[in-house]
């Protein structure tokens, strides 16, 4: 039933009792309608066919509202704020070739990591005089599995005689799953001033709207003095997290107000439609590196490779390197919740009790990590400590 306070689903309690009373009304009081009886029975069915419409057309009242649509349903309100989810993206990244001088190689040149990360080159390359080429990759699969660290490409797939060895001078990034509903919905709420210009909300909705970009806050100076930070008066500093740094200088150069300085570190040219360059400055989300000790006891149900089932989830749900592997994890300016650390380590089968301290700059605490709007939290699997008690 659809009223002026809603949408309110009939039950199949609420349609037995309709269905029974009109019975009642029909074939007079005394009418079986238990459980058992052919009368009962056949209502019973229709009362639970008829509450499955309900659930759907419940279903489809809700796919209209930001926080309780779902699926493709969610997906189809993103436009509205010029938004739209972030499918699976590719790692991407370089490796160092090398091989005989001269000799061309075609673009689709597999190498992989030794734990079997498999990525293909992007373009055809000619080994120079010291027999050498940089060139770019991409994963073969999507997904935060490809962001490998520096040195750990050094597998050719299909070895070849012009082909010698391969590695990977820094790390590959921006491979990520598909944005989850959770995550659209965040964006969603932070991007629904982005329609506007010349305001802090337009500007973070605009730089969230880029693909590549996890995350975007802006701090402003109003004040005629520089502030603690070392802001000039009247400026902004926009804090960006992933992203291209020519498209997100393109962005803050569209959206911002005229007449009001950027501020940062990073600074790049843009030129207006009259081909004119201007200066747009802004600053990369600082990294925070926290430290996990977690101290346990444990059954003889305890797997052999628990400790390293302990960090992986700590460093999935905090963000950072496991194996080589780079992990998102918690949004700019989240803290890092204490319960939900507890939570990730008391998924691991055979711990009969543990305890569990996280902090910064070696303050380690039974408490939640506060980070700053422009900060991020990050953790290496191998820098977290799992003392055991068997």
């Amino acid at each position: 039933m659809l009223d002026r306070t809603g949408f309110k689903r009939r039950r199949f309690e609420d349609l037995f009792a309709e269905m029974n009373d009109k019975a009642k009304e029909t074939f007079g009081d005394k009418v079986n309608t238990s459980e058992r009886s052919p009368l009962g029975i056949i209502l019973r069915i229709f009362a639970w066919f008829l509450s499955k419409l309900w659930v759907t057309a419940e279903d489809v009242y809700n796919s209209s509202y930001i926080n309780s649509a779902e699926g493709s349903s969610l997906d189809r309100l993103g436009p509205h704020v010029g938004i739209t989810r972030v499918l699976d993206q590719y790692a991407r990244g370089s490796v160092q070739l090398t091989g005989a001088a001269g000799h061309t190689l075609v673009q689709g040149f597999r190498v992989a990591t030794e734990a079997k990360v498999y990525f293909d080159t992007t373009q055809d390359i000619t080994f120079d005089s010291n027999s050498t080429a940089i060139v770019p990759i991409e994963a073969v699969e999507p997904g935060q599995g490809g962001n490998v660290s520096a040195g750990l490409i050094n597998v050719i797939v299909n070895p070849t005689p012009d082909v010698t060895g391969v590695t990977n001078v820094v790390p590959t990034a921006g491979g990520r799953e598909k944005m989850t509903d959770s995550e659209f919905r965040d964006l969603f709420t932070q991007s629904v001033a982005g329609g506007g210009a010349a305001s802090i909300d337009a500007l973070i909705g605009a730089l969230l709207r880029i693909s590549t970009v996890r995350a975007a806050t802006v701090i402003q100076n109003f004040t005629n003095e520089l502030d603690t930070a070392g802001r000039p008066p009247h400026t902004y500093q926009c804090y960006v997290l992933g992203g291209d740094d020519d498209e997100i200088a393109q962005v803050i150069f569209s959206t911002g107000a005229g007449g009001i300085e950027s501020y940062g570190d990073v600074v790049n040219t843009v030129l207006d439609i009259g081909g004119y360059g201007h200066e747009v400055k802004f600053s990369r989300a600082q990294e925070v590196i926290l430290q996990v000790v977690v101290t346990l006891t444990t059954n003889e149900q305890y797997p052999a490779d628990g400790d390293e089932q302990i960090r992986s989830a700590i460093v999935r749900y905090i963000g950072g390197e496991d194996g080589g592997s780079y992990y998102n994890g918690l949004s700019m300016g989240a803290p890092a919740v204490y319960n939900k650390l507890v939570s990730a380590v008391d998924q691991i089968e055979g711990i009969e009790d543990f305890t569990l301290k996280v902090g910064k700059n070696d303050v380690m605490e039974e408490g939640n990590v506060t980070l700053e709007r422009y900060q991020v939290a990050q953790i290496n699997a191998k820098d977290i400590v799992v003392n055991r008690h068997v």
